[in-house]
């Protein structure tokens, strides 16, 4: 029998079945080895700190991140619902508070009509609204939502703030018109209150700029009439009742004929801000 030649250039090989037979050897002995023995113990733990704890550090880092981020996320959206609802709460106590200041500022308005009410407590009364008025700042003119079928009649006296507003002009059957003694048409037969001594008021849009009204014809020969002193409505006019409230004395000068004064009145009246009025429902030729 002629033996085996390896040709030249021929790479040597291990058949399959030795090599399997040779792992299986080796696993077997590593196996045995690990039992009985912890020698490589000390490479595997080595091997798992510098590869599997770091991996396994960095998983947990991004699991604490997205759980940061999911409990923040969640804070985020019960605070904008928080906030949502606190919103809300300001919005419904803003409109509480607005309507219990009108309700106040209401009361307070009907609480001064009352006054007024008793303060002329001879007359009968009837209250009104203002529903509209002129384009100008002030109520010279004004409409009020009384009319015929309330028992209004033509040059009613009407007042507000313990004064003489003006008197109804004009008349329908559920509203009137007021003409007020500040429009520059209007003239009222006034008094002192202090002397007695009469005077003619006057309406006068350009000076109720300033706060004032004019007033002249005042005889006060002695001098007694200062500012501050009461003027209110005379016995002599003919169309406003006795004693009602006008204004107060702002200044005074006497005219050129040295006989009589003039000056300015501060209405009793805030003719700026009138909302609601009283109607006096007898006029001064009923009474008469």
């Amino acid at each position: 029998m002629s033996p085996v030649v390896k040709k030249k250039g021929e790479k040597f090989t291990i058949p399959s079945k030795y090599l399997l037979f040779v792992l299986t050897c080796l696993c077997t002995i590593l196996m045995v080895v690990t039992i009985s023995t912890n020698i490589l113990n000390k490479p595997i733990n080595t091997v798992v700190g510098y590869i599997v704890v770091p991996f396994q550090q960095g998983i947990s880092k991004v699991g604490g991140w997205f759980s940061r981020r999911s409990d923040e996320l969640i804070q985020i959206k019960e605070l904008l619902d928080e906030n949502q609802r606190l919103k809300q709460q300001v919005n419904d106590l803003t409109v509480e508070n607005t309507l219990l200041q009108q309700d106040k500022t209401e009361l307070v308005r009907l609480q001064e009509l009352y006054k007024m009410d008793k303060q002329y407590d001879s007359y009968h009364k009837v209250g009104a609204n203002i529903i509209s008025r002129d384009t100008n700042n002030w109520y010279s003119s004004f409409v009020i939502d009384k009319g015929e079928k309330d028992g209004l009649k033509l040059d009613m006296n009407v007042i507000a703030d313990g004064g003489l507003v003006g008197r109804i002009t004009t008349l329908g059957p559920n509203w009137a018109k007021v003409t007020s003694i500040i429009d520059d048409n209007s003239n009222v037969s006034g008094k002192t209150l202090s002397t007695s001594d009469t005077l003619m008021v006057s309406g006068d849009l350009e000076t109720m700029k300033s706060g004032n009204i004019r007033f002249s014809q005042l005889v006060d020969s002695s001098n007694s009439v200062g500012a501050g002193d009461k003027i209110v409505t005379s016995h002599i006019s003919d169309k406003y009742l006795p004693n009602i409230l006008i204004g107060y004395v702002y200044s005074i000068h006497a005219d050129s004929n040295n006989l009589t004064k003039s000056g300015f009145v501060s209405p009793a009246v805030d003719f700026e801000h009138l909302e609601e009025v009283l109607v006096i429902l007898e006029t001064k030729e009923e009474l008469e």
